[in-house]
C-alpha cells in the first residue's frame, strides 16, 4: 500500500508506515481525516439535508465547509468557543445552534464508526516479536487518540466534562503487519511477486461487517485457460494471506475492497509462519477480486500441471462479496488436490468425543449445506454437561479421509474455525463469541459468524473413524440413528447427497449433489466414485459403523429439537 490513507467502498485503510498520528493536531491535519470529512459531508448532503442546508448557507461551497469544519475542530482542542470565534468570525456559524453542532459531531463519529477501518504496517524485512507488540500498542494509542480528540471537541462545545465515559473502538477494527517476501515464483506468476504477505493480524472485537450478498450460488467449474498467466497485480490494492488449508500451502491474494473476507480468513484457516512459505512454492493460489472488465461473476479453477499449482479465480464484482465465495473456493481447490493424492474429501463435521463414563468415539456427520452438520455439533456442545467429559472438533465443514500405513482410516480437518449461521447457535454461545467472532450481516437472513473452534495441531493429527453418518434433514422419524449393514445401500445414500435446502444458498426444496459435496467430488466425480468404494469398504472392514442421523433440521418447528434428540440418541448408543 503506497498511500497513507484510502477510502473506498466504505473501507478506510490507514498506512501507519507512511503516516502515524500521535497528537490531536497531527490527526486533524492529516490527509486521511480530510478525506473522511469530505465523504461525510457528501453523505449528509444526501441523507441529512436539513443539517447540510443549515451550514452550507454560511459556507456556500462544500470545500469551504470541509475546510472550516476541520479548522474549527483544531481550534476547539485548544481554545474555548469564544476564543475560536475571535480567531475568525466565520466559525460562529457552528456555534449559533450548539445542539445542532453536537449532532453534526455525533453524526461524523458515527459515520467513521460505520466504516470498516484497517491499519497496516509494511516492513521491508521480517519483523520480530517486539515489533508486533509495538504495532499492537500503536493501534491502542491511535484508538485512544481518536477517542480523546472527539471527547475534547464535544466537551469544549458543551462547556462541561462528560460524567459517563464509554471506551469505544474508534480506531482500526482490524490491523495487519505486512512483509515483502521472496517465494519460489514460477515465471507465469511474476506479476504476483510484489504483493506483500500478511504476517500478523490484530482484531478489535466485536468485528461486524456488511456485505453486498449474503448467500452463495452455484459451483466452481474447471477452466482450461490459466486466468493468472501474465497478469500484474497493483501492490497498492492487494494483499496475500498465506494460509494452511488442511495440509495445503495456499496463497490467497485478495483485493483491498474485499478486506473483510481477507480478515475473515484469520478466524478460519491457520496463518502460515514465514519459514513455511519463504522460498517455497504453494500448492494453491487463489486470486479474489481481480478487475477483469467483466460485470458478471466469474469464479473457476485451473490446473497448472506444469508448475503443479491449483489456481482459483474470482473476478471483481458485487456478486462475490460474500465470505462463502472465499471459503468454498478454497475448500474446492483443497479437495481437488486431495483427490489427486487418493484421499477422500468429506463435506461434514467430525468430532472426537470422550464421555463421562470413559467411552471414546470419533464421529463423522456428512451432509451438504443446511443438512445439520454444525447444528449437530451445537447440540453436542449444549449436552456437554450431561454426557461429555471432553469434545474436540476435528472439522466443522470440510475434512478428508486418508488410508494410513496400518490400513486404518483416519479423518483430518481443513479449518481451525467455523463459518456458521448465528440463528443455529444457542443464543448464550453466540453472545460468548463477541470477543473473538467476525460477524457478517448480523441482522439479515443467513446472518453468519466466523469463529475459531480448534487448533491446527488437532485438525492435522488424524483421528481413526469409528462412526460415519449421513445427515438426513428432511425426514422426521422416531429412530434418529440408523446403521446400514448393506454397504451398497449405504454408499447409495451418501452418494445421492439428498437434503432439503435451508436458505444458505439460492437453492430451494429437496435437492441433491453428488456425495453431498459440490466442492471437488462433483467436479472430479469419476475419480471420487472409485475412492468412495475403496474407503467405504475399508471402513466396513475396520469395523466402522455406517448409517444415517436424522437431524430434522428442515422440518418446520424442529430445527432446534431435531438435532438435540438425534445427539441424545447417538450418545446413548456410544454409552451402551
Amino acid at each position: 500500500m503506497l498511500h497513507e490513507f484510502t477510502l473506498s467502498r466504505d473501507k478506510a485503510m490507514i498506512n501507519f508506515t507512511l503516516k502515524y498520528c500521535d497528537t490531536k493536531q497531527k490527526l486533524l491535519s492529516s490527509y486521511g481525516f480530510k478525506r473522511v470529512v469530505e465523504a461525510f459531508i457528501q453523505k449528509i448532503k444526501k441523507d441529512d439535508p436539513i443539517i447540510y442546508d443549515h451550514y452550507i448557507k454560511s459556507f456556500k461551497l462544500d470545500e469551504d465547509l470541509v475546510e472550516s469544519l476541520i479548522e474549527s475542530f483544531k481550534l476547539l482542542t485548544v481554545f474555548k468557543i469564544e476564543e475560536v470565534i475571535e480567531v475568525d468570525n466565520k466559525y460562529s456559524a457552528f456555534f449559533a445552534d450548539k445542539d445542532l453542532f453536537i449532532e453534526l459531531i455525533d453524526l461524523l463519529i458515527q459515520f467513521w464508526k460505520n466504516l470498516e477501518r484497517y491499519s497496516i504496517v509494511r516492513n521491508s524485512s521480517l519483523g520480530d516479536g517486539l515489533q508486533n507488540v509495538r504495532f499492537i500498542q500503536a493501534n491502542d494509542l491511535f484508538n485512544d487518540l481518536v477517542l480523546t480528540t472527539a471527547r475534547r471537541i464535544t466537551e469544549t462545545v458543551n462547556g462541561f466534562e462528560q460524567r459517563v465515559y464509554r471506551q469505544k473502538t474508534v480506531g482500526a477494527t482490524a490491523s495487519l503487519t505486512l512483509n515483502d517476501v521472496n517465494w519460489n515464483c514460477p515465471i507465469e506468476y511474476k506479476g504476483l511477486s510484489a504483493i506483500p504477505f500478511i504476517s500478523t493480524v490484530v482484531i478489535r472485537p466485536p468485528f461486524i461487517t456488511y456485505t453486498k450478498r449474503n448467500t452463495r450460488d452455484g459451483i466452481f467449474q474447471e477452466h482450461h485457460q490459466n486466468p493468472l498467466e501474465n497478469i500484474v497485480l497493483n501492490e497498492d490494492d492487494w494483499f496475500v494471506f498465506p494460509a494452511k488449508v488442511g495440509i495445503m500451502l495456499t496463497f490467497v491474494y485478495f483485493h483491498k475492497d474485499f478486506m473483510a473476507h481477507g480478515i475473515g480468513l484469520s478466524n478460519l484457516f491457520e496463518l502460515a509462519k514465514e519459514s513455511e512459505y519463504i522460498g517455497k512454492k504453494p500448492d494453491i493460489i487463489y486470486v479474489f477480486g481481480y478487475p477483469d472488465g467483466h460485470e458478471e461473476k466469474r469464479t473457476f479453477y485451473y490446473k497448472d500441471k506444469k508448475n503443479d499449482i491449483l489456481i482459483g479465480y474470482a473476478n471483481y464484482c458485487d456478486d462475490i462479496d460474500y465470505f462463502g465465495y472465499m471459503k468454498k473456493m478454497l475448500l474446492t481447490l483443497h479437495n481437488v488436490k486431495q483427490i489427486e493424492f487418493n484421499r477422500l474429501p468429506i463435506h461434514g463435521a467430525m468430532v472426537n468425543i470422550v464421555l463421562k463414563n470413559g467411552n471414546e468415539s470419533n464421529i463423522i456427520i456428512m451432509g451438504d449445506s443446511g443438512a445439520g452438520k454444525s447444528e449437530s455439533l451445537e447440540a453436542f456442545r449444549s449436552l456437554n454437561e450431561n454426557y461429555i467429559r471432553h469434545m474436540r472438533v476435528i472439522f466443522d465443514d470440510m475434512g478428508f479421509l486418508n488410508k494410513e500405513a496400518d490400513g486404518s482410516i483416519k479423518g483430518y480437518g481443513t479449518e481451525i474455525g467455523a463459518f456458521v449461521r448465528i440463528d443455529d447457535l444457542d443464543p448464550a454461545y453466540a453472545y460468548e463469541q463477541l470477543d473473538r467472532g467476525i460477524y457478517t450481516n448480523p441482522d439479515k437472513i443467513n446472518a453468519r459468524v466466523t469463529i475459531p473452534i480448534s487448533t491446527y495441531e488437532i485438525i492435522s493429527k488424524g483421528y481413526k473413524v469409528d462412526i460415519m453418518l449421513y445427515a438426513n434433514n428432511y425426514e422426521d422419524v422416531e429412530q434418529k440413528i440408523v446403521f446400514h449393514d448393506d454397504l451398497a445401500k449405504a454408499i447409495g445414500i451418501f452418494e445421492d447427497g439428498a437434503r432439503k435446502a435451508k436458505g444458505t444458498t439460492t437453492e430451494k426444496g429437496l435437492v441433491k449433489s453428488y456425495f453431498a459435496n459440490p466442492f471437488g467430488p462433483v467436479q472430479e466425480r469419476a475419480e471420487t466414485e472409485v475412492l468412495v468404494r475403496q474407503y467405504f469398504k475399508d471402513m466396513k472392514d475396520n469395523g466402522v459403523q455406517i448409517g444415517e442421523i436424522h437431524t430434522s433440521l428442515a422440518i418446520d418447528g424442529r430445527s432446534k429439537d431435531g438435532p438435540r434428540e438425534a445427539a441424545e440418541e447417538l450418545f446413548s448408543l456410544i454409552n451402551s
